[in-house]
């Protein structure tokens, strides 16, 4: 299940009856822009429910804004806040999802839906998660807001998918350490290189790239003529992962510059 699948299903469940009540009843209006017009609340929201359905994600949005707008004292207000962050999120404007949901926790703190909420959030920031090329502000927002949930509501079908994209997370975060550390190994910095390596290893080891970085701490040893250093990181490659590409390679490596040490 796509990211979108499963937040627009999450919706369905979060906010069933507002959706029933949203698809009956009222005048189907056919606003052609975001113009001030007083109208009553159902018809409102009927029309933003309208265009959602249709697919025609930033108008709608902008049509649950204005039930807020208009009548902010309705029950409608606060559903309307949760569709519009919706809205906005399936429209790729996550910016505005985040403000819309960080808007709807600051006013209804203990709601039923305030999980959701939370959600919307996190996973608003987990899909402008860059490449391993670039600033990785985002992915810790992402990893942050994840977690939250996960302490918040730790038996919610959101924390569950949360826990899996945690994972994710740290795992990316784990590869742009490895892609520094590997930019300061080829241009010699094997000190800088290790500091990378080690963040790896003790923050991140239990992702992919844990194999590879005990690897290249095992390099770096060596380069700097650490031979005890590089025996143990070897050793520890070896105890954890007998059979991986990399302590094969690390062995071979320890054979060539360390014999001695291999046969302790």
């Amino acid at each position: 299940m796509t990211a979108k699948l499963f937040v627009r299903n999450a919706l369905v469940c979060a906010t069933g009856a507002m959706l029933l009540a949203g698809c009956g009843g009222g005048r189907d209006t056919e606003p052609n822009d975001l113009a001030y017009v007083a109208r009553d609340v159902e018809s409102l929201y009927t029309a933003a429910k309208d265009r959602l359905d249709r697919g025609d994600l930033v108008l709608a949005a902008g049509l649950f804004d204005e039930v807020e707008r208009q009548h902010p004292y309705s029950p409608w207000a606060r559903r309307a806040q949760l569709m519009s962050a919706f809205s906005y999120y399936a429209a790729a404007d996550y910016n505005r999802a985040i403000q819309s949901a960080s808007r709807f926790l600051s006013i209804h703190p203990g709601n039923r839906d305030a999980p959701y909420a939370y959600y919307l959030i996190a996973i608003s920031y987990y899909e402008q998660i860059s490449d391993v090329e670039r600033d990785q502000a985002i992915t810790q927002l992402a990893l942050a807001a994840l977690t939250e949930i996960v302490r918040r509501y730790p038996e919610s079908p959101y924390a569950d998918d949360a826990r899996l994209k945690i994972d994710l997370v740290n795992d990316h975060l784990a590869g742009k350490e490895m892609e520094i550390g590997r930019f300061y190994e080829r241009t010699g910095q094997w000190l800088a290189a290790q500091l990378r390596f080690r963040n790896v290893v003790d923050d991140y080891q239990t992702t992919s790239h844990t194999p590879e970085a005990l690897y290249r701490l095992v390099e770096t040893s060596l380069s700097l003529g650490l031979l005890e250093e590089a025996q143990r990181y070897a050793a520890v490659l070896g105890a954890n992962y007998p059979g991986s590409e990399w302590y094969l390679k690390a062995f071979d490596l320890m054979e060539e510059h360390a014999p001695e040490r291999v046969a302790t």
